[in-house]
Formats: C-alpha cells, sequence, structure tokens
C-alpha cells in the first residue's frame, strides 16, 4: 500500500517525489484485513426461480445482479451461491436443471443487448463455466426437451440454437441473418418430440417440427407486433399451447395454427412476463404480469387476479408435489411464497440481499442500528432499520409513499431525517422546537409500534420589497423585509446535514437551511444555480458542492461566496468537515483538501484510488474514510500524517461509515455490508 504527504498543487514536482519517497520509506503502510459480510436488508429483484428435479425443496434464484441463490427450505431462507458474469448488472433470466444429472445446472443471462452469456455447473452451482461459444451474446431464453435430457435450446438476439450433447457444442438452427427469427424472447418444446420447437421473439412466435430445418410463422388470431414472452406446452395434450404477450394472453388448441385472445385480464394488466401450468391439474394457469398474478382454474375460460395491482411478476413456480405451494420471482419485492395457491403471499427473502442502498446511517447513540435509504424499490423500499448491525431489519416506510431516499441524517434530539425523491421526512425525535431556540437533548433513534414519517418541505423566504411611505410629510422609498408565500419542496435531496442547530440540505432546487428542526426552510438556488449534490457542516462553517464547484457560508447558511478550485478537477461527488476544520473534497480525480477554506489546496496523489463516491470521519478512529464504488478497496486517511490503511472488500462500495469500532458499508448492488474492527489512529 501506498501512503505519502501532499503538497499543495502550485509546488514542484520534484520537491513532491523526494518527501514522497521518505514518507514512503519511514512511514510504512498498513493492509487491514478484509472479512466484509453481506447482512441485507433482504429482498430486491428477483427474476427466475426453478427447483432441482424430484426435490421440491432445493430451489435456485436467478436476480439481476449477476448472483444466483439456493435454497434447501422451499424458500424459506436463502444464501448466495455464486456470481455469473464479468461484474455486476446480469441479468438471469433463465436457470435449468439437468432433468437427467440434477447437479449439472444451465444458467442463461444478459446484460443489455450487446453482452450475456450461457454458464453450466456440474457441481449444483458451486463452480461456473462460461460457454465460449455464447460469450458477448444476450441470453433471453433456455429450455431442455423433456423427452431428451440431452437436448437444449438457447434463444439469442440472434436467433435460435440448439445442443444435442448437453451443452458441449452449440449450432444455429434459425437461419443466420434472418430478419424474422431473431430477438428470441421464449422458447417451448413438445414434451414428446424434441424437434418441436416453439420460439417467441419481440415480434411473433415461430415454429418448426423438424429440428429447424423449417420454420413458419404461427401468428393466426395474435395481435400483430406482439412480443411473445412466455410459451408452454401442456404436456399431457401437446396440441394444447399457451403464450403471453404485450397485448395478452393467448390459447391454441390445434398446436398453434390458430390462437384465441384469453379474455378475464384487464389491458392495463396484459403485459404477461410469464405463464405457468400447475404440473398436478393443468386446468389451473397462473399468468404472472406487470400488474399482478392472475389465475385460471378453467383453462383460460376466465382469470382472478390472486394478488394486488404493484406487484410486477417476472417468474411463477408451483410445487409439482403440492400445487398449494406457489413462489413468485418479483421486482423490488423480491420472492413472495404462499401455501394456498396464490390466495395470500408472504415476502420469502431472507439471505436474499438485493437491494439499491443509496444511504446509510449509523445511529450515534446506538451503533449497532443501520439506517439504509433504497431507491428502486416502491412501496417494497424506502427506510430499512436494524437494531442488530444488520442481523435483522424492519421496513420503516410509513408517511414515505414509494420515495426512493437519497440521504439519511440524524439530529440533535435522535430524531431522523431522510432525504428523498421529492423532499424532506422526519422520523421520530420529540416536537419541533420555536425558530432559534435550542434542540432537545439526544434521546435516541425513535421507537414506536408504526413508525411514521412526517413532510418537512416548508420553504418561507424572505423578500426585500420596495414601498412608498410618508416620513414627515413627505414621501419616500424604503426597503421592506416581507414573507415570501410559502412553497413546499419537491426536489430530491441528494444530501442533508442535521447534526448542529441549523439543518442544511443539498439538492436540486438549490441549498437550503432551517433553524426550527425542519418546520421551515431558507435558501434556494446559490449564486444562481441548483442541482447540489453534497453537503457538510462544521460549526457555522457549511459547505456545499455541485458537481463544479464548491460554497461556503460562515454563518450557517445566511451568506455565501465561492471557493477557488484545483485546476485539474472536474466532478466533485463528496465534500466533509475533519474535526480541525480540514474540509475534505472526493472527485474523480481523488482526494483533496484544505486547510483555509479554499485558498490552498492539497491533492493525495499517491493514494491509488479514484472516482471518490464517499468520505466521511471517523472520530473513534480519527480517520477519513474513503470509498468508490469503481472499486473494492475502502481507505481510512490519517488527517494528522496523510498516511492511510485500507481494507480490500470484494464488493464495489459506494458509501462507507464506522459503527462504533467496525465498518459498515454500501454497494449499489449488494446492500448492506459489516465489515472488520477499525484499527485505531497511531497518536504522533
Amino acid at each position: 500500500m501506498n501512503c505519502s504527504r501532499p503538497f499543495p498543487l502550485s509546488q514542484r514536482r520534484s520537491a513532491n517525489a523526494v518527501l514522497f519517497l521518505i514518507v514512503f520509506l519511514f512511514l510504512p503502510s498498513l493492509r487491514a484485513q478484509a472479512g466484509f459480510r453481506v447482512v441485507g436488508p433482504d429482498g430486491g429483484d428477483a427474476r427466475s426461480i426453478t427447483a432441482a428435479p424430484g426435490e421440491p425443496q432445493h430451489l435456485y434464484l436467478g436476480t439481476t445482479n449477476s448472483w444466483v441463490y439456493e435454497s434447501f427450505d422451499e424458500g424459506a431462507s436463502w444464501r448466495r451461491l455464486a456470481k455469473l458474469g464479468r461484474g455486476d448488472g446480469f441479468v438471469i433470466d433463465n436457470i435449468v436443471v439437468d432433468a437427467a444429472h440434477p447437479n449439472t445446472v444451465y444458467a442463461g443471462a444478459w446484460k443489455n443487448t450487446t453482452d450475456g452469456g450461457l454458464w453450466t455447473s456440474h457441481d449444483a452451482g458451486h463452480t461456473w463455466k462460461e460457454t465460449a461459444f455464447f460469450k458477448g451474446q444476450p441470453i433471453q431464453a433456455l429450455a431442455q426437451a423433456p423427452s431428451a435430457a440431452n437436448v437444449l435450446y438457447a434463444g439469442t438476439l440472434r436467433g435460435v440454437f440448439r445442443s444435442t450433447d448437453a451443452g458441449a457444442t452449440w449450432m444455429q438452427i434459425s437461419p443466420p441473418g434472418s430478419r424474422e427469427i431473431h430477438e428470441i424472447e421464449s422458447l417451448a418444446i413438445d414434451p414428446h418430440n424434441p424437434e418441436t420447437v416453439y420460439a417467441g421473439t419481440w415480434h411473433l412466435p415461430w415454429k418448426t417440427t423438424d429440428g429447424g430445418k423449417t420454420w413458419r410463422n404461427i401468428k393466426q388470431g395474435l395481435i400483430v407486433d406482439s412480443d411473445v414472452f412466455s410459451i408452454i406446452v401442456d404436456p399431457m395434450r401437446p396440441r394444447t399451447v399457451y403464450l403471453s404477450a404485450c397485448s395478452g394472453i393467448y390459447k391454441s388448441e390445434d398446436a398453434g395454427l390458430l390462437f384465441h385472445k384469453i379474455q378475464g385480464i384487464p389491458n392495463e394488466a396484459r403485459r404477461t412476463r410469464v405463464i405457468m401450468q400447475d404440473p398436478e391439474n393443468h386446468e389451473v394457469v397462473y399468468a404472472g404480469t406487470t400488474e399482478g398474478l392472475y389465475k385460471t382454474v378453467n383453462g383460460g375460460h376466465s382469470f382472478e387476479r390472486m394478488t394486488g395491482s404493484d406487484v410486477v411478476v417476472n417468474d411463477v413456480y408451483v410445487d409439482p408435489t403440492d400445487s398449494n405451494r406457489v413462489l413468485l420471482a418479483t421486482d423490488r419485492g423480491g420472492v413472495l411464497s404462499s401455501r394456498d395457491g396464490g390466495r395470500s403471499f408472504t415476502q420469502s427473502n431472507a439471505g436474499i440481499s438485493e437491494r439499491k442502498i443509496a444511504a446509510l446511517l449509523v445511529d450515534r447513540n446506538d451503533p449497532t442500528r443501520l439506517y439504509a435509504g433504497v431507491v428502486n424499490d416502491k412501496q417494497y423500499g424506502g427506510v430499512f432499520r436494524s437494531s442488530d448491525s444488520g442481523g435483522h431489519w424492519e421496513q420503516v416506510a410509513g408517511g414515505l409513499d414509494g420515495r426512493d431516499v437519497f440521504s439519511l441524517g440524524q439530529a440533535a434530539d435522535g430524531a431522523i431525517v431522510a432525504g428523498t425523491s421529492h423532499g424532506i421526512f422526519v422520523l421520530g425525535g420529540g416536537d419541533p422546537p420555536a425558530t432559534g431556540a435550542d434542540p432537545a437533548p439526544a434521546t435516541g433513534s425513535a421507537e414506536g409500534s408504526a413508525p411514521t414519517w412526517q413532510p418537512r418541505n416548508a420553504i418561507a423566504n424572505t423578500l426585500l420589497k420596495t414601498a412608498t411611505e410618508r416620513l414627515r410629510g413627505a414621501k419616500v422609498n424604503i426597503e421592506k423585509e416581507v414573507n415570501a408565500p410559502v412553497i413546499q419542496l419537491e426536489s430530491l435531496v441528494n444530501a442533508i446535514d442535521a447534526s448542529g442547530k441549523v439543518w442544511v440540505a443539498a439538492t436540486t432546487y438549490g441549498v437550503i437551511t432551517s433553524r426550527d428542526n425542519g418546520v421551515t426552510w431558507q435558501g434556494g438556488p446559490v449564486m444562481g444555480q441548483g442541482d447540489y449534490l453534497t453537503v457538510a457542516t462544521h460549526g457555522s462553517d457549511v459547505a456545499a458542492a455541485r458537481d463544479d464547484r464548491v460554497v461556503v457560508s460562515r454563518d450557517a447558511g445566511q451568506t455565501w461566496w465561492p471557493l477557488g478550485m484545483p485546476t485539474m478537477l472536474t466532478h466533485i461527488h463528496r465534500v466533509a468537515f475533519s474535526p480541525e476544520g480540514t474540509l475534505w473534497l472526493g472527485a474523480r480525480e481523488g482526494v483533496y483538501f484544505t486547510r483555509d477554506l479554499g485558498k490552498t489546496w492539497y491533492w493525495l496523489e499517491r493514494m491509488p484510488l479514484r472516482e471518490i463516491d464517499d468520505l466521511t470521519y471517523d472520530p473513534v478512529s480519527k480517520r477519513v474514510l474513503v470509498c468508490s464504488q469503481t472499486n473494492d478497496m475502502i481507505y481510512g486517511i490519517d488527517p494528522k500524517t496523510m498516511t492511510w490503511v485500507y481494507w480490500q472488500t470484494g464488493y464495489q462500495i459506494s458509501l462507507i461509515r464506522a459503527a462504533g469500532d467496525h465498518l459498515v458499508a454500501a454497494s449499489l448492488d449488494d446492500g448492506v455490508l459489516v465489515g472488520p474492527k477499525v484499527p485505531a489512529a497511531v497518536t504522533r
């Protein structure tokens, strides 16, 4: 690990080099032990779910973040099994467990229209090998022939491919370069004839009965230009075929020659991502839509919605030994489980950590209490709270109405403050004091059986208004301070600091401050500009930053002036103060700091971390903690010696905090992580 003492940016590099060498030789670096572990919050996006043949309790789950999960207790609990692909973001839409050799598992994935692949495991998912033939190809569909386990079919944007040797080799069976049979979204194979294949595209369905030598379009009865998301063939009556499309669900009773649209699902729910037949009762068919789960018990003559319209269903699993047991893979809600044939569902996400954490807070009075703010989860998201260092989590989202949470702060009275996609909300704490009054003493974080967030979004500015009055019989113009009309903050709140007497928030509207615990706010655009990303306070000093500039106030936000910036700096991501008043800056180019509010800037040139996303001061270790979501390293900088320690986490870290003597981090894709004990700073 490198360590260095910074120099003013204006000094010569030769002097820098000499002192950097001295520091490197006489202040050896320290690499701390890693030991980071994912702790939740449970849930997130789930895409595909399947069981090992003959083992309905043994399930595999595919996610939107390259991870495959495994359960041995019918989905009651899950564990991370393996990560596929070259980084984050692979959507695992297809998992196939070999019917003849259950230890062989296939997984097809895609990231975008130019990346994806097929992976195979021969040890029940513990280790995987990517199929070179499909490297870089998005796999949208994958199926095994029910009557010939060595025959597999895969659908990509280029067309349909087949393997006759259990995935060892592949060949394209749709016409190469076809302008029709491409962008394959779904596949189904006749239960008795592996040469008969149905293929759904982003346009319409196709069928071959000779293993791909010839194809015919089977669009009779379909609304044109329908994406075909899912196709199933009745295993007992293979002439009965169901398919789902953007325009709804269709059924054919003559092997696809003619389809008729099934009624009973409203138009707003017609985007049906998956259809699944009950293995015990083939008249029962489930339809997973973007507006909930539907079920028919009479072969499609009528449908009933089984969930709320807010459930986005990506996959359906029905236990072949107990058709009352139904599992759903959903957006945002993770896995939903039913024991009564879909009449009721509960979340079944223990061990699944796929939340996108955008805000992280450690309670200052109880370091075992953590708060995580999530984005993209609507009613399943908001804020999650743990009282045992991440061992268990509870959703605390009442009053947020599905808003994304981008920032979290804690007031002096223990109240938790959330900056959301639309305004500021407060949880717990005492009654707001009158304007100018001292805040109540700290009382710990909010408790209660049903905590509810309260909005605090009133912006009440004052204006100078010119008025004409009589003074000693003469008319004179005077300026009066008057109250402007109160407006409600609706902007995205990127950062909030509520630790002092004056709360400060960085928003897309501008920088706002409150002297009455958020009852009213003042401020707005600073120097005519909004879009502020980060804010920090140190007594009455306040620093706020946009992407390209930092402004500072010495009077708690009443007046502002711009700081001079280093010429090399291009994109600012975070500002923070250390106790002695040093202002730290995390930017694309790395870490900068100034001890005189911008008159002189220093750059930690030798610190091998760029694209800084977060930095914060830890009073226990007396270090500035730094991380970047492009890197799996966390650095702790000693502000006195400008040396550092680092931890390798194995995850791309976007937020870093200290919880007592331990590190707590967050990843945009892996949730909250609890790390090792923080080494104490060396006293010099």
